[in-house]
Formats: structure tokens, sequence, C-alpha cells
């Protein structure tokens, strides 16, 4: 019995009393990498009926999960988009990984002009994100969005969401200050390019009625390491840290 139960995201409904059946490398990645054996415990979700438990039936070819008993009912996690200007693969794998451990419900690539990364493989976004929800606990999976222009996304946007973006000329200094001059609501970040907006897209952002600007402080970061900043800020003055 392994003193930890491998957690793993499905996509099918699950109850009590159901068999599971997985997918081919799932059943690989348990049976061979992880040298599971019939009657391991194995916990499952599916971003909509919470987690289960259940046991690793015997047959390898098309291993199975016997459902026994849910261990946590479904919660939806803040109410957070995660929008970024794309970065070269193993930044953008981390930065995937990342988001999605800080509770982002979508992943959207946003083109601006100084983008360098045009090309994202949504697959591999998609991946990164089940891995990272598999192994931080959280209870679902955030969807990934195509890539769109910076100017489609605001013309388009739900004037209802708070859309935050790192702007390194932000009149407040301390991005705390500035965000809680704001209520809690539905929200977004949108992280730019390493290059930085251009002026004009900047100006394109600031005029939104829906758009607040911070700061993340003195040092220029990566693109990665700023995702992680913001969301942490966001989360602890509006987002689900409060509580």
């Amino acid at each position: 019995m392994r003193s930890k139960p491998q957690r793993l995201f499905v996509k099918t409904r699950l109850a009590r009393n159901a068999g599971i059946e997985l997918e081919p490398a799932q059943a690989h990645y348990l049976i061979n990498v992880l040298r599971c054996k019939a009657g391991d415990d194995i916990l499952l979700f599916n971003g909509e009926d919470g987690e289960w438990r259940g046991t690793l039936g015997a047959a390898k070819r098309r291993a199975s999960i016997n459902l026994s008993e849910q261990t946590r009912p479904q919660i939806q996690g803040p109410d957070l988009n995660y929008l970024f200007a794309p970065l070269k693969r193993a930044r953008l794998d981390y930065m995937a990984q990342k988001a999605t451990e800080m509770g982002a419900r979508l992943l959207k690539p946003v083109i601006t002009r100084r983008t360098v990364a045009e090309r994202v493989n949504k697959g591999r976004l998609l991946a990164n994100a089940i891995e990272a929800a598999e192994q931080c606990g959280i209870l679902w999976v955030p969807e990934v969005g195509a890539p769109e222009k910076l100017s489609s996304v605001l013309d388009a946007w739900d004037e209802s969401r708070l859309l935050v973006f790192a702007d390194e000329a932000a009149r407040v200094a301390s991005p705390l200050a500035a965000l809680a001059t704001k209520k809690p609501r539905p929200l977004a970040v949108l992280i730019g390019p390493e290059g930085g907006f251009e002026e004009e897209e900047r100006a394109l952002l600031l005029k939104a009625p829906f758009v607040l600007p911070i700061s993340l402080g003195p040092r220029v970061m990566r693109g990665d390491t700023a995702a992680v900043a913001a969301l942490a800020l966001v989360n602890a003055v509006l987002g689900d840290w409060r509580s």
C-alpha cells in the first residue's frame, strides 16, 4: 500500500462504486513508472464531482479504478483568469504549472507587438496544467484559451471582471495599496512580453474602465517570475487567500 495515494485527473463522471477505465498513458504511468500494484489507493478528480478514492484493478493493459468514497466535495476556487504574452517553451511550461497552482481557471495567451513566441502549443499547456493540478491537490484544471491579439481581447472584455496588469510605470508604487482600492470581484491578471508593452498598448489598457495597473516593485522580472508575483498579490488582497 502506497503511503500517499497518487492523484489523477480524468474526464469521466465520478460516483460511488463506479469503475473508471484509465487512458493508456495513465495506466502506463501508474503501473510502469510509479510501480503501483493492484489494490493500491488512487485519488481521482474531474473538476466537477470532487475528489474520490478508489483502488487500482488487476488488469494492466486496460487498468481501471474502482471508486469507494468521496474524500472531498467539489470547490470552485477563485474566479481568476491568467492572461500572458507567450514565453519560450521551458519557461512557458513553468508558468502554466505555477498559474495552475495559484488557482487560475483560464490560461489565455495574448499576442502583443513585442511577443517573441507567438505559436502556442495548447496541448502542451494543458498537459502542464493537469500535472500541476494532480500534484498540488486542487480540484480543477484550468481551461486553455486560444491565442488572441491584445486589442481583440480588450474589445470583447466582460467589464464585470477586473483586469490587473503589471505596469512598470504604475502611479501607485505599492501594489497592495493599488489592489486595496478595489472590492472582490471576478479577476484576471495580465503579464506582458519581457520587452514590455508598447506605449500605444499601455495607453489602450489604461483607458479601459475595468483595468487596474499595479507595480511589481523596483526590479525587472522575467515573465514567469512576474506571473507568480502578480498572482500571489491578487490572491492575497482580492482572491481566496483572504479566508
